[in-house]
């Protein structure tokens, strides 16, 4: 049987054991405290990251497919209809570049076979003395006038109505167009010396539109034709197409009001200020494709404060021949101009 420690110093050497192992023991409780909280932590943030990915889950789920424009396409199961749709205004782009009609547009009038000339002479109101002379001199009247139509040449004076509607001013010209039978009245233009480029547009659009014609001249009332003379020369060039004919001009844009031939969008012409080629006014033609192109975009065509000018700004932006021939300038010395001032 073991004896009890009888010596001081060896009592103490027997209770030493059990004096280390408290910090052993608080040790070890302290690293299982933080074990376990980091494991809590750890835990928690992979439960956190779980309930996140399952949110962001049923979110992607919940939110709609943006389509693209070709699955709306496939969808609809318009594949076919888009290529047509993209088909058709490239028709139509070139239709109205070459001046086309659609089929329905069809030309009334007396006659539905093609002429050779539509020609327009401007007139107003206070012209009938001038209108006369021109009825006694180069323009035919009554039979003659007939017969000249049968060889596929209209000619009529070109007005519009007045601004007061069925005044004196419509009620004479309707009286003397019975008498004679040669006005074309514009219904749709008031007639008025700052209407004149807007009456250029009524012109064009309503003549293409009534007579089926190769070629549509716009006269002023200050000039005599040469008529058989003009005849001819349109019907050499009877088979060219996007036709600008007449006396091809440029000058400069006056740009201080009150002067003649003021022209108050002077600016839009650049800082030479100086005007695009373009035909004289007193007399000038535009074959059928660009009179058909007139009256297709009319709404939108600009006008500026001179009809030769604004007639010009149309031709410029397309395949249009520029014809200038100086037997169209009618204050020329050639012998054998076709217009001369009256």
């Amino acid at each position: 049987m073991e004896s009890l420690p009888t010596t001081k110093s060896e009592r103490r050497w027997r209770s030493k054991p059990l004096h280390t192992s408290k910090p052993s023991l608080l040790m070890a409780l302290f690293s299982c405290i933080a074990w376990l909280y980091v494991a809590g932590r750890l835990w928690q943030d992979a439960e956190n990251r779980m309930l996140l990915a399952d949110l962001l889950k049923k979110n992607a789920g919940q939110r709609p497919r943006v389509l693209s424009v070709d699955d709306k396409l496939a969808v609809l199961g318009c594949k076919d209809l888009e290529r047509r749709i993209v088909e058709a205004e490239m028709d139509l782009t070139l239709a109205k570049s070459q001046g086309y009609l659609k089929n329905h547009l069809q030309q009334s009038g007396s006659s539905s076979s093609r002429i050779l000339a539509v020609i327009g002479v401007y007139t107003g109101f206070g012209s009938r003395l001038k209108r006369n002379v021109f009825r006694g001199s180069w323009m035919p009247r009554g039979d003659a006038l007939k017969k000249l139509e049968e060889r596929g040449v209209v000619i009529r004076f070109v007005i519009g109505r007045s601004a007061n509607r069925g005044d004196s001013l419509d009620r004479n010209i309707d009286v003397e167009n019975r008498s004679t039978k040669d006005f074309f009245i514009l219904e749709g233009h008031e007639e008025a010396e700052e209407e004149l480029p807007k009456k250029a547009k009524f012109f064009f659009s309503t003549a293409v539109q009534t007579w089926n014609a190769d070629f549509y001249v716009k006269v002023d009332d200050n000039i005599d034709l040469d008529l058989e003379g003009l005849i001819e020369l349109l019907e050499r060039r009877r088979d060219q197409n996007s036709s600008y004919i007449g006396c091809m001009k440029s000058g400069d844009v006056v740009a201080e009001e009150g002067k003649p031939w003021y022209e108050p969008e002077w600016w839009k012409f650049g800082d030479e200020k100086s005007y695009f080629r373009h035909a004289s006014g007193s007399l000038l033609i535009l074959s059928k494709s660009l009179a058909q192109y007139v009256y297709i975009n009319s709404a939108s065509l600009k006008v500026y404060a001179h009809d030769d000018i604004s007639i010009g700004s149309w031709m410029m932006g397309l395949q249009a021949t520029y014809i200038d021939d100086n037997r169209f300038c009618c204050g020329s010395i050639r012998q054998d101009k076709v217009c001369s001032l009256a």
